[in-house]
């Protein structure tokens, strides 16, 4: 029998290792939210995380043959992010960091989209106004500056009156994702400041993955990371991130939480980055094969296929997922080697949200040096 709070796995986990249901002390309120889950459910799950790898992989060979200036892998942290994208409801809004692939994709970007944006072609990638998207934001590229914008954008939505009504099929909320590297930055802190202050209808993701490029989170905290945003007052949930159940199912409960003006939440999902932090990095200069293979161990992918056999999923429906991740794959690398020269107007479009004379003065002055030169241009 556990006897003190220092004995108890603090860590939220519903499927172990090996794909079998073990839920952890601290999983029992979530339960409920797991069973709850269809059989097509949980097959989405799994669907989502294959085709996000496919993708992935993809891409990473795209920007090695010279096609993409850089790419982010996700591997690894599939788990994590399809659990907690599912949990979201339609109306919420998500900002993304600049790894969160298949976030995006479950909500409506297209993949191509996010290539377009790491090929150098695109300002933001995709128009977050759009609905299609799915209200998710553009990807950030400046670390911990989209907890600012996503504190803000909350702040708003409590003074607009868009959440905290009582009515679960209109309210809004807010969910934002980060990394462990990111967790140091100030702006991140700024923004907890904030959401505390003003009990945003939001929810901190942090993505755990141990490494902020080649500083590992030993260095940079003493203390698990979730403690730190309970400094700040907010309630925080610290759950396997590897395991997509419980990703879910906490997830979903911070979010439902939040959005009834409860106050903003906070959930570090602990996982790892098992390939390089972009395709500029060589991460065999700073972690152990030791340690990646361990972490190869804690597969999210494989310890949701473990599951699912155990449900009794068939042959065909795991060949009926790679042949859907293949033809991804395939589909994104016709379509990112289709993309077009971006055009000399390209660089002055969507810089405003809306027609600037700035903009327009800038676009003439350009054109007006150009011809310049004459023929020679």
């Amino acid at each position: 029998m556990v006897t003190s709070e220092s004995e108890i796995d603090p860590t939220v986990r519903i499927l172990n290792a090996d794909g079998a249901i073990a839920p952890s002390e601290t999983a029992e309120r979530y339960l409920p939210l797991v069973d709850a889950l269809t059989e097509s459910d949980l097959e989405q799950f799994y669907r989502d995380m294959v085709s996000v790898r496919a993708f992935d992989r993809q891409a990473t060979l795209l920007q090695r043959q010279g096609q993409l200036a850089l790419w982010p892998p996700s591997q690894g942290q599939e788990a994590a992010q399809v659990g907690s994208a599912r949990a979201a409801r339609a109306q919420d809004h998500l900002f993304p960091s600049y790894r969160e692939h298949v976030v995006c994709t479950i909500r409506g970007v297209d993949p191509v989209d996010i290539i377009k944006l790491m090929r150098g072609v695109s300002h933001g990638g995709w128009d977050p106004t759009d609905p299609a998207h799915g209200n998710t934001h553009i990807y950030t590229l400046v670390l911990g500056s989209q907890t600012l914008h996503a504190t803000g954008f909350a702040m708003g939505l409590a003074f607009d009156g868009r959440s905290g009504t009582g009515d679960a099929d209109t309210d809004e909320a807010v969910i934002v994702y980060y990394g462990d590297g990111a967790s140091s930055q100030g702006d991140v802190h700024e923004a907890m400041v904030f959401a505390a202050s003003y009990q945003t209808p939001q929810v901190f993701f942090l993505q755990n993955n141990h490494w902020a490029i080649s500083v590992p989170v030993t260095t940079q905290s003493r203390v698990p990371l979730a403690d730190r945003a309970r400094g700040y007052g907010m309630e925080s949930i610290r759950v396997d991130g590897n395991d997509v159940l419980a990703s879910y199912a906490v997830s979903k409960l911070a979010l439902d939480e939040a959005r009834s003006g409860l106050g903003p939440r906070a959930i570090e999902a602990v996982t790892y980055r098992m390939g390089a932090h972009t395709t500029s990095d060589d991460p065999t200069k700073y972690r152990t094969s030791d340690e990646e293979q361990s972490w190869v161990s804690r597969d999210p992918i494989a310890r949701m296929r473990a599951y699912l056999l155990g449900r009794g999923a068939s042959d065909a429906f795991f060949a009926d997922v790679d042949a859907e991740a293949a033809a991804l794959a395939a589909d994104v690398r016709t379509r990112t080697l289709e993309l077009p020269v971006p055009t000399r107007d390209d660089m002055f479009a969507h810089v405003y949200s809306e027609p600037h004379p700035l903009m327009d003065e800038q676009r003439q002055w350009l054109a007006d040096y150009e011809a310049s030169f004459g023929e020679e241009v």
